[in-house]
């Protein structure tokens, strides 16, 4: 089992700001001894044949064609809008 002692776990828990209840301690650490036994087991597999992958899928341009298109919708809200004119929005400047 890795090493996860009484201490390691308290540094862990106030890294993550995890509180736990004392009671929880032992079984904390052989949960987390456990997991990291597992990483280590992972370790020991052989991936040199398996090509390396940049994302969870193999599918290239999943989204539409970016068209220009004519707005069918300017000056829609303006009536909301403290202030506009000519169907646009006048917001205060931001710079002087």
């Amino acid at each position: 089992m890795a090493s996860i002692d009484k201490e390691a776990l308290a540094r862990l828990a106030k890294l993550s700001r995890i509180e736990y209840d004392p009671s929880e301690e032992a079984k904390l650490i052989a949960d987390l001894g456990a997991i990291l036994d597992h990483f280590k087991e992972l370790q020991g597999v052989d991936t040199s044949d398996v090509p390396p992958m940049t994302g969870g899928t193999d599918l290239r341009g999943v989204l539409r064609a970016d068209d220009a298109r004519e707005s069918t919708n300017r000056g829609a809200g303006t009536e909301a809008f403290p202030k506009s004119k000519d169907g646009f929005l006048e917001v205060p400047a931001v710079f002087e």
